[in-house]
């Protein structure tokens, strides 16, 4: 469904990407991963035909220079950074964006059952939640019924609540058979939404995998802040240390450095050990 051969793009003297070159095959669901920078919104931007660029960008067969109004009528798009008019109400928003694309009221309303909105559809946009908004957006750009979905940073601004929510929504979408293309730099994520990762840095690819293989690909570690009793401190670290884990102690409990995919792992330790845990935080 979408075909890209040496994609290049500069802006003066920077270029973004670097010869890239990616197949997203029908129904396939695909990350794009890697840091702010690494060029992941800049290869949606050409596949949207936002943007000139050197090289092929094929979208169902059809150029995405000379047949982009085609190509973008294929493709539903949700972008990063959102934006509605907040006095509009949430129908207003979909009866203009359904007209924009020919299409009339008994698409909206299909829509707004398809996404749960009907006790939000009088809204004002100001009045909704970061998940309300994520969902009105995909909404909208569902109302051609596209088969390819391009989702940039699809969770990054919601909160964990709303992020289960956008999460839940996007698994149906895949189910659907959709062909979806996501950016992100979210792991977890990643291993629920998709069948395979495109690790990006400096506008290159560094590696193509599946989702669970990416940490170990990578060298990618998280930190694991663990709270347990003050009695079982001790107790911890000597079962984490004899299967292999770093630990230290800080003010609040225990900080075990693991491969991001082994954090279940330390976790078994602790519970074969007899050590109860009382909180767990994971940074990355």
């Amino acid at each position: 469904m979408i075909h890209i051969e040496e994609l290049t793009k500069r802006y003066g003297n920077l270029t973004v990407l670097d010869r890239f070159a990616m197949d997203v095959a029908e129904a396939e669901a695909v990350a794009l991963w890697g840091p702010n920078g690494a060029g992941k919104t800049t290869v949606v931007r050409c596949i949207l035909g936002l943007v000139d660029y050197d090289g092929t960008v094929e979208v169902d067969g059809l150029d995405a220079v000379s047949r982009g109004k085609a190509v973008r009528s294929r493709v539903g798009y949700v972008a990063q950074e959102l934006s509605f008019y907040d006095e509009m109400a949430v129908v207003d928003v979909l009866d203009f964006s359904a007209s924009l694309r020919g299409f009339g009221t008994e698409r909206v309303d299909e829509v707004i059952d398809l996404f749960h909105l009907g006790d939000h559809r009088l809204k004002r946009i100001a009045e909704l939640s970061g998940g309300l908004k994520q969902r009105l957006a995909l909404a909208s750009a569902l109302i051609p019924d596209p088969p390819i979905l391009l989702l940039d940073e699809p969770t990054s601004s919601l909160d964990a609540h709303s992020r289960e929510e956008a999460i839940e929504l996007f698994e149906r979408l895949r189910d659907e058979g959709r062909t979806i293309l996501l950016t992100t730099h979210h792991m977890e994520e990643m291993g629920m939404l998709v069948d395979r990762v495109i690790a990006m840095e400096g506008g290159r690819i560094v590696t193509e995998c599946a989702p669970a293989a990416l940490a170990d690909e990578l060298g990618l570690r998280v930190w694991l802040h663990i709270l347990v009793d003050a009695e079982n401190t001790a107790k911890a670290q000597e079962a984490l240390a004899a299967d292999g884990f770093d630990s230290r102690l800080n003010a609040a409990g225990i900080v075990v450095e693991v491969p991001a995919q082994r954090k279940g792992e330390a976790l078994k330790v602790l519970y074969r050990a007899g050590v109860e845990i009382e909180d767990l935080e994971v940074w990355s």
